[in-house]
């Protein structure tokens, strides 16, 4: 992931230092997991954010190599009681810095390791806080199409609109909470949508004819025409021959 971002950030920004722009994308290595999102990360970065970043970075960096030079260099001199040449010896001169305890001593190359991480996480603090009010807004959008499609077009619109305002009104410690929020309300919309459809049915009446016999005519058919003959005394009710 740290040379996908590397690889957009210099795509982006060309002309900036490459040793600040790899220290930028290793920062942002350590808040992204996809492509998509390291597209997004870089995206939302400008112009005057990157080269000021790399500047400050630059500075931080310069400064304390600078520093752990003079300190290797006192420690030197100390141990090794070199004198530079004056042509002018003063009494008033400094003193030469006392030999440190423990051998040679000054920042070792962790140290200064350390030092520079701890610039560029101060320095991308602001940066850090954005992305991850990015990664929580993706994750929001996620888990809210995730909750839409439990719902069904048998499901009453007021219904939809309580669930998902409390939705939006939660906040979720994990994806684990969500996912048990989310079985409960697949539960809810089953009951809901099973209580509905057993309510449409009992709201139909029975077919005033019933369902046909085995000769194609229904048992209200055969009824009617029965009370019709006894009516007629055998004729057939709408004309023609007499039924038997």
């Amino acid at each position: 992931m740290n040379n996908v971002i590397l690889a957009l950030l210099e795509q982006n920004y060309p002309g900036v230092r490459k040793d600040g722009l790899k220290h930028l994308a290793a920062s942002l290595a350590l808040t992204v997991t996809t492509e998509e999102e390291a597209a997004q990360v870089v995206g939302k970065l400008t112009a005057d954010n990157v080269n000021k970043f790399v500047t400050d970075w630059r500075k931080e960096a310069d400064a304390e190599i600078d520093k752990a030079n003079k300190t290797r260099e006192a420690n030197l001199r100390a141990k090794y009681d070199f004198v530079e040449k004056k042509q002018d010896p003063s009494p008033a001169d400094p003193p030469a810095p006392p030999a440190p305890t423990g051998g040679t001593g000054g920042l070792k190359a962790e140290d200064i390791q350390t030092l520079i991480v701890n610039s560029i996480k101060e320095a991308t603090k602001g940066l850090q806080q954005e992305i991850q009010t990015l990664k929580g807004s993706a994750v929001t959008a996620a888990r809210r199409e995730e909750l839409q499609k439990v719902f069904t077009d048998q499901i009453p619109k007021p219904f939809r609109d309580t669930i998902m305002d409390g939705f939006e009104a939660r906040s979720f410690e994990n994806d684990e909470a969500f996912q048990q929020y989310l079985a409960k309300t697949k539960e809810s919309v089953s009951q809901l949508t099973q209580e509905l459809a057993d309510k449409g049915l009992g709201s139909h009446e029975r077919p005033i004819l019933g369902k046909p016999n085995k000769d194609g005519v229904s048992s209200g058919v055969e009824d009617y025409i029965e009370a019709k003959k006894a009516e007629t005394n055998g004729e057939a009710p709408l004309g023609g021959k007499k039924l038997f």
